[in-house]
């Protein structure tokens, strides 16, 4: 793709990036087939070679019009483009540098402003989280049906290990993981303590800083993850092994430190090795010896997985968590379409609700066909959106191995 953009935008990194990365679009299209709002809405300026050609032609033109926020808002920020795309175009960074410029350009009404600011104080602080959650729970019964959905009963996180091993690891503990489902966390505890890994959490690390950043608040965003690199530093400089993280969602966000802090002179050095010590929990566990892992005694054997766009799109580790599961005896049901996103994104279940529940019940439609006894997957949002309308119990994957299970 031909561009012509602007001196002052090539005379930033990203931006000299981010016209590399267009030029290598060939407009094939290919990534309209994996693309899961296309395949819904059917609209070209609704799929990644739209989007692209709105971006280019808005930093061209210097004209950003409200059509480009609203076309950009509707992305999930999947990648199964990136996936698909044969010229490597990384989508991802050309919809963060479209999305910050139509966020200075294009006022958002006082409504929604309010929401998205109302998302960005709450969701990101666990404490403040938990405890609307809380609220939330003791009203839960007075809700209509379509409210208590989604508010999941409060479950225990069960015993955690102590810390006995020479090897160590950091847990990410997230921001509305453990108030939501805390067993999934205690949960890969205990796992890994079972392979001779301690893993352990650093108190003053909280949000990874993916709901600020897909909010397109970039400063506040990456206060979160400089926060975080100060709260793991010295326990990397103590012989932490790895960073692990029990969200996908999460660890693709983590993963990505060294890219998004390149710039800062006080932190970049530090966010390279960051990101360079990031391992999604399944890369873990699957380096390890898998073979004296068993499944827990509650677990139902005929699964269908769901394997989040985070998993295997942004962090390319495919195939990853089947073959634990299969080594393990689990029956893993063929799932139609397994690269489509079940419609969760982060907060864009809550601010895109149409779209994202036509695709979650494309989604179910898919995993449900086998028909399985439970449906596993990888991060917590997706469990989350997807069991407010399941008809079978949806679980971490690492519960299935938990020894702690009844």
């Amino acid at each position: 793709m031909q561009t012509r953009f602007p001196e002052q935008v090539r005379a930033s990194a990203e931006g000299a990036a981010v016209e590399r990365i267009v030029r290598k679009c060939v407009h094939c299209g290919f990534c309209n087939v994996t693309c899961p709002t296309f395949q819904v809405r059917r609209d070209e300026l609704d799929g990644p070679r739209g989007r692209i050609y709105q971006i280019k032609s808005a930093i061209e033109s210097g004209a950003v019009p409200a059509s480009l926020q609203t076309h950009l808002d509707r992305c999930l920020t999947c990648r199964a483009c990136e996936t698909t795309c044969p010229a490597g175009v990384e989508y991802g960074r050309v919809l963060d540098f479209g999305r910050e410029l139509a966020e200075r350009a294009v006022p958002r009404g006082a409504g929604e402003r309010l929401v998205r600011r109302a998302l960005r104080a709450v969701l990101p602080h666990p404490r403040r989280f938990a405890a609307l959650l809380g609220i939330g729970r003791t009203v839960r019964p007075l809700l209509p049906s379509r409210l208590k959905a989604m508010i999941p009963p409060a479950q225990a996180a069960g015993p955690r290990p102590s810390a006995r091993h020479a090897r160590r690891m950091l847990l990410l503990a997230g921001c509305v993981q453990d108030a939501l489902a805390p067993r999934i966390n205690a949960a890969a505890q205990r796992v890994l303590d079972r392979l001779g890994i301690t893993l352990e959490t650093a108190p003053a690390a909280g949000c990874c800083g993916a709901i600020s950043h897909h909010l397109t608040a970039t400063d506040e965003a990456r206060d979160f993850m400089r926060r975080n690199i100060d709260a793991w530093w010295p326990h990397i400089k103590a012989g932490a092994e790895a960073i692990v993280v029990t969200a996908s969602g999460c660890a693709v966000q983590v993963k990505d430190y060294g890219r998004l802090l390149a710039d800062d002179p006080v932190y970049a050095d530090r966010a390279a090795r960051v990101s360079a010590l990031a391992r999604d929990l399944a890369q873990v566990v699957a380096a390890e010896d898998v073979f004296s892992l068993a499944p827990a005694a509650d677990a139902p054997r005929r699964i269908a997985f769901q394997s989040p766009c985070t998993l295997q799109h942004g962090q390319r580790l495919s195939g990853v968590v089947e073959g634990l599961l299969r080594r393990a005896g689990f029956e893993l049901l063929p799932v139609a379409d397994g690269h489509l996103c079940c419609g969760a994104a982060g907060t864009y279940a809550l601010l895109q609700r149409e779209l994202s529940h036509a695709l979650r019940g494309r989604k179910l439609a898919t995993l449900t066909a086998g028909p399985p006894d439970l449906i596993a997957t990888a991060n917590i949002g997706c469990l989350h959106h997807l069991q407010a309308a399941a008809p079978v119990p949806v679980r971490h994957w690492i519960e299935l191995f938990d020894p702690a299970a009844a």
